[in-house]
């Protein structure tokens, strides 16, 4: 027997609908290219992205058809986040860090026929722009330039239609909507297609009290770029609520991002770990300059957190960091470490270990781990790769049969990190597959040593990296770059690693770097680490 419930459609229609209906004077802030900030309200961009649907369909959008978009974080960016997938198309963000090659390689597989380009990005775009078969490309002006010839002006397409003649299409909710590819640092980037219920169900998610509880009184500035795995699915969650936005613009320097919290009064903003230890050494150095008294969380992925920086966020400025895992994979979010009940009245130093970890998945996703032994225990102890499967996971990648290999047989996906599940469903990561330590026999854990020498005063930034050992396999190397002014020896470095780990846990020595290179996702790029220093115990540094 069936229920008797209305068979809604949970559409990306459905949550501007919601956001024109009842928060249409909820502002949305923009910082420009040149600093100064463009405010206007939901009801201005519900206007301009139904615009937007209907000038895509007279452009000769059909259902289906993928609209790239080359842009940073600000108004025209959130527009197209809906107006792309109000008009019966698929939202495909290219990432503007990655390498030419690369952008031409994704937005061809993509079959792109669309793309909206932002006006700084031009060069960028030009470099790649022969080598992909558009069919139309638009030019968003945020600095207010002219649009370069065979363009059409974002503007100007705006104001050629009728928002009265905007019909909402009628979507099934199972339809594709946006479409994200991972950084492909193991190989040639993979699209990953999320349908429209993926993205609603995420968007619900994201704003429940044990996950990052966004509501209507929240003031969101999502500092992950809004071409990484959907801002993170923030827009969308902030609008189905009606939080205020604000957007950073190109800038994403700690210095312009802090000046923007305390004037706009964030509540809640999100980015990688990168971005936050640059903001914290400038708090220590100037720790009444800017005012976070209304900031109640700073939610933090894409790599594992050092505890260190949750510590010195909270204890030196009554800061909170809400630890989050996720992938692309995962819309992307997958698990959340709010600290339970059980621990609200324990010692500071529980509380930041539970802080540390990656935490339980939030509702409608699954978390198990696998080793060569089979499904591991949850006894915080036994490490295995995570797998997970969930209403917003992929289950498969975009045209490409020859990725199955990371879906197991029974329907899980298998995300390459090696973790640990503690007897209440707590993920603590331990490291990504490819970066684990092998040495004599035995694993050692990169993110742990890394997390240990970030807690080091004196350093500003560290990667530890497996390198081939001609007795023991492989063995650990750290990399490491000092704040500025600071000074500390590898002796020194070692030396405060040595109370917490095993003696053969330990770095063989340190090599310090002026910059560690990161990925288009701002993480560490180890695999251009272990190229440097391949040969460092076998004959040479590498280096």
């Amino acid at each position: 027997m069936d229920g008797l419930i209305m068979d809604y459609q949970l559409t990306i229609p459905a949550i501007l609908r919601r956001a024109a209906s009842l928060y249409a004077e909820k502002e949305i802030v923009t910082q420009r290219p040149d600093k100064s900030l463009h405010r206007y309200q939901y009801a201005d961009m519900v206007s301009r992205a139904r615009r937007l649907a209907l000038a895509l369909r007279k452009l000769g959008l059909t259902d289906g058809d993928r609209v790239g978009t080359l842009a940073w974080n600000h108004y025209q960016h959130l527009e197209a986040y809906f107006g792309i997938p109000c008009a019966g198309g698929v939202l495909h963000t290219l990432n503007l860090r990655l390498h030419e090659d690369d952008l031409a390689y994704i937005a061809s597989h993509a079959e792109d026929r669309f793309v909206l380009v932002d006006e700084t990005l031009w060069d960028l775009f030009e470099k790649f722009r022969d080598r992909v078969a558009w069919n139309k490309v638009i030019w968003i002006p945020t600095r207010g330039g002219a649009a370069p010839e065979g363009t059409i002006d974002y503007e100007e397409l705006l104001a050629s239609v009728d928002e009265s003649d905007f019909e909402e299409p009628d979507l099934d909710e199972r339809q594709a909507a946006a479409m994200c590819y991972t950084s492909g640092t193991t190989g040639r980037p993979k699209g990953v297609l999320y349908s429209h219920r993926a993205m609603a169900l995420h968007s619900l998610g994201t704003c429940l009290s044990d996950s990052l509880a966004v509501s209507e009184s929240d003031t969101v500035l999502p500092v992950v770029p809004m071409f990484h795995a959907n801002a993170w699915g923030l827009p969308y969650a902030a609008a189905l609520v009606g939080s205020k936005q604000v957007f950073p613009g190109p800038h994403l320097d700690p210095s312009s991002l802090l000046d923007l919290l305390a004037s706009e009064r964030v509540t809640l903003t999100a980015g990688v770990p990168t971005i936050w230890l640059g903001m914290l050494q400038i708090l220590d150095e100037h720790p009444k300059r800017y005012d976070l008294s209304a900031l109640r969380a700073m939610v933090v992925g894409g790599s594992a957190a050092p505890r260190a920086m949750i510590e010195g966020f909270w204890q030196r400025h009554g800061l909170r960091i809400v630890h989050a895992w996720g992938m692309t994979e995962l819309c992307p979010l997958g698990t959340i470490s709010t600290l339970p009940s059980k621990l609200r009245d324990a010692p500071p130093a529980e509380q930041f270990s539970r802080m540390a970890k990656q935490g339980p998945p939030v509702p409608f996703v699954e978390v198990r781990g696998r080793n060569e032994q089979g499904l591991i225990p949850w006894d915080g102890k036994t490490v295995g790769e995570l797998e997970v499967r969930g209403v917003w996971v992929a289950s498969a990648y975009y045209n490409r049969p020859d990725a199955q290999d990371s879906f197991t047989d029974d329907g899980w996906f298998r995300t390459g990190d090696i973790v640990a599940i503690e007897p209440d469903g707590c993920v603590h990561l331990q490291d990504r597959a490819k970066d684990v330590i092998k040495s004599g026999g035995e694993w050692i854990s990169s993110v742990a040593l890394e997390n240990a020498l970030m807690g080091h005063p004196a350093v500003a930034e560290a990667a530890v990296i497996p390198v081939a050992h001609p007795k023991w396999d492989e063995r650990p190397l750290a990399v490491v770059v000092l704040k500025d002014g600071q000074s500390a020896s590898a002796d020194e470095l070692i030396e405060h690693l040595r109370p917490h780990f095993a003696k053969w846990w330990l770095p063989d020595t340190v090599e310090f770097v002026e910059q560690i290179p990161k990925t288009s996702a701002g993480k560490f790029l180890k695999t251009a680490l272990r190229e440097q220093f391949r040969d460092y115990f076998t004959g040479g540094t590498g280096s």
